[in-house]
Order: C-alpha cells, then structure tokens, then sequence
C-alpha cells in the first residue's frame, strides 16, 4: 500500500471529481448533472482497490473556487500534480490512474443525450493533463 499524505490524497480526490465535474459543467442541467455524476461514480468504483480507497476517504473533495475559468485551470492543475504523485510513488498507479479518469470522463460524457462538442473538449483538456 503507496503512503500517501494527506495533502497529496485531497490532490488526487480534487483532481477525479474535478475531471468529471469539467466534462459534467460543459453540458449544464441539474437533471443530466445527475445522471452524468452516478455514471461517474460508478466508474470510479472500478479502480483498483488502492486508488479507490484514496478516492473515498478524507470527506467530500474540494474543487477549486472562482471563475469557470479559474475553476478548470485549477482542475487540470490537480490533474497533472496528480499525475506526478503517482509516477513518484506508484507508477503502476498512474496507468490505472489514467484508465480510470479517462472511464469515468466517458461516462459522465455519455450519460445524459450524447456526447456534446463541449464535453469532447473538456475530456481532452482531462486526458492531456494526466498523459493519456
């Protein structure tokens, strides 16, 4: 089991469900938020039992603050501290890592309508911040 610090679990958190809050914000509305953070959820309890164990512990994760802009900047900061975390600590990790982030971006993408231009961008700004 990689030790991880509690700065770096709340980046690792920070950075999964900003992924999919950025892929979720880039086609508003409450009822196909909802749907797209179950299809996220789900995704994200398919990771290994390590990642997902970082991911569901230390309270709700905070996503940055200010404008949308500001808000995505700092996501895709996360994103790549995360994946530096990994590669430092857990290489095998980050693939999975990626795998999982990538999934779940997917997912939240595809569960309300289709798949929108704007969350095709977004899931790129995602996949370029971890490597994938």
């Amino acid at each position: 089991m990689t030790d991880y610090t509690d700065e770096e679990r709340q980046t690792l958190r920070t950075a999964a469900f900003g992924a999919m809050y950025l892929v979720s914000s880039a086609d508003p509305g409450f009822f196909a938020s909802f749907k797209e953070s179950i299809a996220g959820a789900k995704a994200l309890a398919s990771t290994s039992t390590e990642l997902r164990d970082v991911l569901k512990t230390g309270g709700l994760p905070s996503l940055p603050k200010g404008s949308p802009t500001e808000m995505e900047s700092g996501v895709l900061t996360a994103l790549q501290q995360s994946a530096s975390i990994l590669q430092a600590k857990n290489p095998t990790e980050l693939t999975e890592f990626r795998n999982v982030i990538s999934a779940a971006c997917d997912q939240v993408a595809g569960a309300s309508g289709g798949v929108k231009d704007t969350e095709t961008a977004a899931i790129a700004k995602v996949k370029a911040a971890i490597g994938a």
